[in-house]
């Protein structure tokens, strides 16, 4: 009961019924009864004293087993660093199951990189006119942050930051592109800007060259 036996199931089995893939459950079974008997007698073999006859490894004992047929498990019991910025870029598009409550309150976003998942986004968060004329928006670029995601739930839930323009061009895609990867690329305030030369053309005076190493 401890060994989970994986059996591959195609189009052959659909046609000549269950029949086929009980028998190979079943010599799977058997093989894995006569290994862990050759490694049980192995053991008695080699030397091992046992006291009692009932002190010794099960047949069914998992430990017998090969790594090959043991499938390790873990789990997530902490997030240390997120190092995803939560942004991404990508098309929203409307539901298609109009019928549906969903469909008057949201719409999905599909993101470009295909490892972030598709979302949830509020149609307050869409243009006015999106839902009447949802065609002039589909080759437009959008950035949506992820805000949650539901254990039940298939798609996360978004919300919809900028729009950046057509995809293709070279400006919205490489926006696109720094806001996914957190990179700051706005202007500069101007504390950092004051600590520039004010008097332009600006030179290197002579007595500046003279405490410097020359490179050039």
């Amino acid at each position: 009961p401890d060994v989970i036996i994986e059996a591959q199931f195609d189009d052959n089995d659909a046609e000549h019924g269950q029949d086929h893939l009980q028998d190979t459950l079943t010599d799977d079974t058997k093989k894995l009864s006569l290994d862990a008997s050759e490694k049980v007698k192995a053991v008695g073999i080699s030397g091992v004293h046992r006291t009692k006859p009932d002190d010794g490894p099960k047949v069914n004992d998992p430990r017998l087993l090969p790594d090959t047929f043991l499938q390790r498990t873990a789990k997530v019991v902490y997030i240390l660093e997120k190092k995803h910025s939560r942004a991404a870029t990508g098309f929203i598009k409307l539901l298609a199951d109009k019928s549906s409550e969903l469909f008057r309150r949201c719409a999905m976003f599909s993101p470009v990189d295909h490892r972030v998942p598709r979302a949830y986004v509020s149609l307050a968060d869409c243009p006015p006119d999106f839902v009447t004329r949802p065609e002039d928006y589909s080759n437009m670029l959008f950035v949506c942050r992820i805000v949650d995601w539901k254990e039940d739930s298939n798609f996360a839930t978004g919300q919809l930051a900028k729009s950046l323009g057509q995809a293709g061009e070279i400006e919205p895609e490489t926006e696109g592109i720094l806001m996914e990867y957190g990179v700051d690329f706005s202007d500069f305030p101007p504390e950092a800007l004051e600590c520039l030369p004010q008097n332009l053309p600006w030179v290197i005076t002579l007595e500046e060259l003279a405490k410097r190493r020359d490179l050039r």
